[in-house]
C-alpha cells in the first residue's frame, strides 16, 4: 500500500488503494474568491461546508435528530450547530397566540415567517465565514417545495452543499408520545393548560398537512436525502455526496428511541492506581477487588433487563467484570488511552524525564499526543465504533478506564474538546446515563469502598515550575491511609 500525505490547510489526507480519504477532520480551509467574482452561483468544491435540512410535520423527531447529530459531529470534530427556527420565531414574536399563525393562506404571518427564516440562512452563512463551521443543521418543517427551493438557490449561491432529512411518521403512537412528552412543555404552551395546548398543537399540524409535499423518490433523485420512517423501522437512501453525509447516514440508521440506560463505571483500584503510575496492565489492588463484588451487589439490585457487559482487553477491567458472575465481552476499543513511552510512569517520572512532553500536554491536553502513543483526539475516533453500537443496544454496563470513560461521558452530556479531558470520573462510583429526548439524565453512585483519587485538575495558566505538579492528586476517598509514593527515578 503506497500512502501519499497532501497538506491542505489544517486538514490531512491519505490515498489509499485509488482513493483520498479524510482522516483528520477539524476546520475548513475558506475559499478566496477575486474581487471581480460576482457569477450567480459559486463553484461548489469538494470539502465545503454543508447545510443539513430538516422535512416533516411537527412531532416527527426532527428536533431530537438535529440535536443528537450535531452532539456526534462536534464529538467526532466537525464542528457543527443547530439554527431552530421555532427559536427565531419565538425572538420575533415574543409571545405566542395560537395556531392560526400557521395557517398557509395567512398572508401577513407568511411574511413574518418568510422574515425570520431568512434571518437564520443569513446567520448560517456568517457562522460557516466567521467561525469556521462546517456542518449546520436547519431544524425546521420545510414542508414545501417552495421553502426547499429557497434553501437550495442560497446553498448553491454560497457554494454549500445540501442534505436533506425527513422524518416521516404515521404511527400515531409514536406522535402522540412526542407530543406529549415534548412540544406540549415547550415555551409556546407555558400559559396553556394541558387539553388546550393538546387541541391547539393538533391544529397547527393540520395547518402544515395543508401544504406538505414530502420529498419524492423520482421528482427529487437529483437531491442528497435520506427518509426516515416511523423513527427507523425503514430508511430511504438517496445520493449521498461525499464523506461527511455517509457518516451522518451511517449514523442516522443506528440510533433508536427504546427506553434504556447505560451504566459506565472504571475498573476497581488497580495496583499502579496506588503507587500514582499511569497505564499498565495490572490486576485489581484489595480495595478494588471490594469495588468489584459491591459493583456486582450494586448491578443487581438494580434489577436491568437484558443487561449486556463490555469491558477492554486490560486485566483491571476483566477482574472487575468476573464478580458479576454474568457473561461479558471484551472491546479492544475500550483500552485505556496508550501513554507510550509514559507507560507506568508517575507525573513526577514524566516530568523529570520528558519536561517539554509535561507541559506540551497541559497546553493541550485533548491534542496532545504521548511519544509513540495517543491523544484524547485519537481516543475518541478509537471509540466511534463502540459509540455506534451503544446507541443500537438497550440497556449496557461498560467497565472502562478514566481517558475512556471521559469520552463516553463526553458524547452522551455533549461537552466540549477543551473540557473531555477534564471530566471527574473517580474510581468506584458508578453513573447511570438514560437518553431523553434533548439530552441525557445522570446519576452518579458512589459505592462506598476507599480508593485513591486519579483525576488531575485543569492547570491553570502562566504558572510557574514551582506549581507545575499541584495539579496532580494522590488523595484518598474518605480516610484511607495516604500511600506512600516511589520517588522518581
Amino acid at each position: 500500500m503506497i500512502i501519499y500525505k497532501i497538506p491542505l490547510s489544517s486538514h490531512k489526507f491519505q490515498y489509499i488503494s485509488g482513493k483520498f480519504q479524510i482522516w483528520n477532520i477539524s476546520k475548513i480551509p475558506q475559499t478566496k474568491f477575486p474581487e471581480n467574482f460576482r457569477k450567480s452561483s459559486r463553484p461548489q468544491f469538494t470539502n465545503c461546508p454543508t447545510m443539513i435540512v430538516m422535512v416533516g410535520l411537527p412531532a416527527r423527531g426532527k428536533t431530537y435528530i438535529s440535536k443528537k447529530l450535531t452532539r456526534y459531529l462536534n464529538w467526532i470534530g466537525v464542528p457543527t450547530q443547530v439554527f431552530n427556527l421555532g427559536q427565531y420565531r419565538r425572538e420575533v414574536l415574543q409571545t405566542y397566540k395560537n395556531y392560526e399563525f400557521f395557517r398557509p393562506d395567512n398572508e401577513e404571518a407568511m411574511k413574518i415567517r418568510r422574515a425570520y427564516a431568512s434571518n437564520a440562512l443569513k446567520d448560517i452563512a456568517s457562522y460557516f465565514t466567521k467561525e469556521q463551521g462546517q456542518v449546520a443543521v436547519l431544524d425546521a418543517t420545510n414542508t414545501t417545495r417552495e421553502r426547499r427551493g429557497v434553501i437550495i438557490n442560497f446553498a448553491k449561491e454560497k457554494g454549500y452543499k445540501v442534505f436533506f432529512i425527513e422524518s416521516v411518521c404515521d404511527d400515531p403512537e409514536i406522535i402522540e408520545a412526542n407530543t406529549m412528552q415534548v412540544k406540549l412543555s415547550s415555551p409556546d404552551y407555558e400559559n396553556y393548560d394541558k387539553e388546550e395546548a393538546l387541541v391547539d398543537f393538533l391544529k397547527r399540524i393540520d395547518c402544515y398537512k395543508m401544504s406538505y409535499v414530502p420529498l419524492d423518490e423520482e421528482k427529487d433523485r437529483h437531491l442528497s436525502f435520506i427518509k426516515i420512517f416511523n423513527v427507523g423501522s425503514r430508511y430511504l437512501v438517496n445520493r449521498v455526496q461525499d464523506h461527511i453525509q455517509s457518516r451522518i447516514v451511517y449514523y442516522l440508521m443506528n440510533i433508536h428511541v427504546t427506553p434504556r440506560s447505560i451504566y459506565l463505571s472504571r475498573h476497581g483500584e488497580s495496583e499502579l492506581n496506588l503507587l500514582g503510575r499511569i497505564g499498565g496492565d495490572t490486576g485489581l489492588s484489595s480495595q478494588g477487588q471490594k469495588y468489584a463484588k459491591a459493583l456486582a451487589e450494586f448491578i443487581r439490585g438494580q434489577s436491568i433487563k437484558d443487561l449486556k457487559v463490555w469491558t477492554s482487553h486490560m486485566k483491571r477491567t476483566i477482574q472487575t467484570a468476573e464478580a458479576l458472575g454474568v457473561p461479558y465481552e471484551q472491546w479492544k476499543a475500550l483500552n485505556e488511552i496508550d501513554a507510550g513511552v509514559c507507560e507506568e510512569m508517575t507525573y513526577e517520572e514524566i516530568q523529570a524525564t520528558h519536561p517539554e512532553e509535561f507541559a506540551l500536554r497541559d497546553q493541550d491536553k485533548y491534542r496532545y499526543r504521548y511519544p509513540k502513543g495517543e491523544s484524547y483526539e485519537d481516543l475518541v475516533h478509537r471509540l466511534e465504533p463502540v459509540i455506534m453500537e451503544l446507541e443500537r443496544q438497550e440497556n449496557v454496563l461498560v467497565i472502562c478506564h478514566q481517558a475512556v470513560m471521559r469520552c463516553l461521558l463526553a458524547y452522551f452530556l455533549d461537552k466540549s474538546e477543551d473540557d473531555l479531558p477534564y471530566l471527574k470520573c473517580p474510581l468506584h462510583t458508578v453513573l447511570k446515563l438514560t437518553p431523553l429526548a434533548y439530552g441525557c439524565k445522570v446519576e452518579s453512585f458512589y459505592l462506598n469502598i476507599q480508593a485513591v483519587n486519579t483525576h488531575r485538575d485543569r492547570p491553570t495558566v502562566n504558572r510557574s515550575q514551582a506549581t507545575l505538579l499541584l495539579t496532580i492528586h494522590y488523595l484518598l476517598i474518605c480516610s484511607r491511609a495516604p500511600v506512600q509514593k516511589p520517588s522518581p527515578a
